[in-house]
């Protein structure tokens, strides 16, 4: 939000709007007040502030530093690293370490934020479905309830509970400290001394990357919602730290999102909601637990949805019409912050009949039928002989490094560093002598590219 001096890299002029002035007949720039800016400039989530906004040095230095390189495979997409490296930018200092920096480009990570996306998509939906139902069954017009209202509205619970359950098998695995979590797990080996105090800012600073990480993926919608789920979820009722007072579940609605396994104990026995879902899985579900490790062999309509939703890339869900958030979106319709420009979205010709990425239907949950948990738990199970090898490309130990310096590479740029756009291109292209690179080096370049993003 700071204004920019001596610069020719940057515009001069803060955060606000341009306006017509109709008396002299020209644009006019209003610039954001103070007051407003501070209410804009950060959100906190777990105790973290975590920034809202970007200048234009701020912009520019993302971009040509810390974007995701158009080297990678759907450079042209939104990916779930493209998301990452948002929040990455926008965290405060104190959670840049190289641990954590380290922690976040793992496979198991990766697959946990997927996930943990994915529960979202369906839970917000869940949400406003209740909230629905809420007002149609009160005040002067309401409606009354038939048996299979209710019925339907047990399956949705029951489809809550399997995305729920892919969640918790994904964060049992971190928690676990096996494999590529081994470094940061907080038993020390040998001694077995649990590093209570590391572990606790670990855990916090994480929840509040994930939150993060959710919210933008949401369009950034429905934050307390998010939030409160995300705390409910990772640590139990027990030990909420927020509360919001426009926010308050009946028994029964808490009931059908929250599933029947979750339990409230006594805080010394007290389990996450996450954990107590494992506990407690039903025999038709258990094979939610091999999706993405082994092809499902069966005749159980849901796990195939599920498997499918699950293992299809996300720059591959408009070919099964599924949307979770904004993954798989092209980047063309969004800007740096991942903020969806409506402008540019009128030029795509989106409509009822060409709508890939659902942004004119909007996501919706589709009415079940009455019989479908029932003819669930009489479908058939065959061996299975394949296994699934989910493709996972992993940022290089440069891109690591950089991003464990932020800081410093923000305030060189900021002080004397020189910020490369579209001017200082065309500038250096006329100064330049030469007639460009060449034929040798125009072919390696394209091998490369071509080995890279293509299978030989």
């Amino acid at each position: 939000m700071r204004r920019i001096h001596n610069s020719n890299f940057v515009p001069r002029f803060n955060l606000g709007k341009w306006t017509w002035n109709k008396n002299l007949e020209r644009l006019e720039f209003e610039p954001i007040k103070d007051a407003e800016l501070e209410k804009l400039d950060y959100i906190s989530t777990c105790g973290f502030k975590f920034n809202k906004t970007l200048n234009q040095l701020e912009e520019l230095i993302f971009l040509q530093e810390f974007q995701r390189s158009e080297l990678t495979h759907d450079a042209d997409v939104i990916l779930v690293q493209d998301i990452k490296n948002i929040v990455l930018f926008l965290a405060p200092s104190e959670t840049i370490t190289k641990d954590f920096v380290l922690f976040l480009h793992t496979f198991t990570v990766d697959r946990f934020l997927r996930a943990l996306i994915i529960y979202f998509e369906y839970y917000l939906k869940m949400v406003e479905f209740v909230l629905i139902r809420r007002d149609e069954i009160s005040g002067d017009k309401a409606q009354i309830q038939s048996e299979d209202t209710n019925e339907i509205k047990r399956i949705y619970s029951s489809y809550l509970t399997q995305h729920r359950l892919l969640l918790a098998r994904e964060y049992s695995i971190i928690i676990a400290g096996d494999g590529e979590m081994k470094p940061y797990y907080h038993i020390t080996p040998i001694v077995n001394i649990s590093q209570s105090i590391k572990d606790k800012r670990f855990h916090e600073t994480f929840l509040a990357f994930s939150t993060q990480m959710v919210w933008i993926a949401m369009h950034r919608r429905a934050y307390d919602y998010i939030d409160l789920e995300m705390y409910r979820l990772f640590r139990s009722e027990h030990f909420k730290l927020k509360r919001y007072a426009h926010i308050n579940f009946t028994e029964a609605e808490a009931n059908m999102l929250y599933g029947k396994n979750y339990k409230r104990v006594n805080y010394r026995a007290q389990n996450s909601p996450l954990i107590q879902e494992l506990v407690n899985v039903s025999t038709e579900n258990l094979p939610i637990l091999w999706i993405g490790e082994r092809k499902y062999r069966g005749t159980d309509l849901r796990i195939h949805q599920l498997e499918l939703e699950y293992i299809v890339p996300d720059s591959q869900l408009t070919l099964i019409d599924v949307c979770h958030g904004i993954l798989g979106h092209p980047k063309k319709i969004y800007n740096t912050l991942l903020n969806i420009n409506w402008e540019e979205v009128r030029f795509q010709n989106y409509s009822q009949v060409y709508d890939p990425y659902q942004l004119v239907r909007q996501p919706a949950l589709k009415i079940p039928r009455i019989d479908a948990e029932k003819i669930r738990k009489h479908a058939q199970k065959f061996d299975t002989y394949y296994h699934v090898r989910m493709q996972y490309e992993r940022v290089s130990r440069a891109v690591i490094d950089k991003w464990c310096r932020r800081d410093a590479v923000i305030a060189y740029f900021t002080t004397e560093g020189m910020i490369t756009n579209i001017v200082t291109r065309c500038e250096r292209e006329l100064e330049r002598d030469s007639y460009g690179p060449s034929v040798e080096e125009i072919t390696s370049k394209f091998l490369a590219r071509k080995k890279l993003l293509r299978k030989l």
